[in-house]
């Protein structure tokens, strides 16, 4: 069984699938500066069309989802205080078992934000 890493975004604060939120994958190495691998979309369903990482792409380290929840929340709500009570949330995460499934989902609305390792 090979390993992947997904993720799925909700906005709790209507009630549905986050559409059309850029999020960034940064690898993080404590000895060197982080390393952006990949930036997507997230689709219609609030999620990202491919797992981030799969198979020998996933390794055992550590890693940051920046998920750019104010230029979402922008698009869908007409006032929004400036500057923004949340810009990006970045959720900092450990990968030790490159065969298993991390799922790093997201609910978040423009004053909070909450996470869990799904399957």
């Amino acid at each position: 069984m090979t390993g992947k890493l997904t993720t799925h975004v909700l906005d709790t604060a209507h009630g549905c699938p986050a559409a059309g939120l850029e999020i960034e994958l940064w690898q993080i190495d404590p000895l060197q500066a982080a390393s952006l691998i990949k930036t997507v979309t997230t689709n219609s369903d609030g999620r990202t069309d491919s797992p981030l990482l799969a198979d020998t792409d996933l390794k055992v380290g550590i890693y940051e989802l920046r998920f750019a929840v104010n230029a979402y929340f922008k698009s869908k709500v007409s006032e929004l205080p400036d500057p923004p009570f949340l810009e990006v949330v970045p959720i900092r995460f450990g990968i030790a078992d490159v065969s298993a499934h991390y799922h790093v989902p997201l609910l978040c609305s423009p004053w909070s934000y909450s996470t869990y390792r799904g399957s």
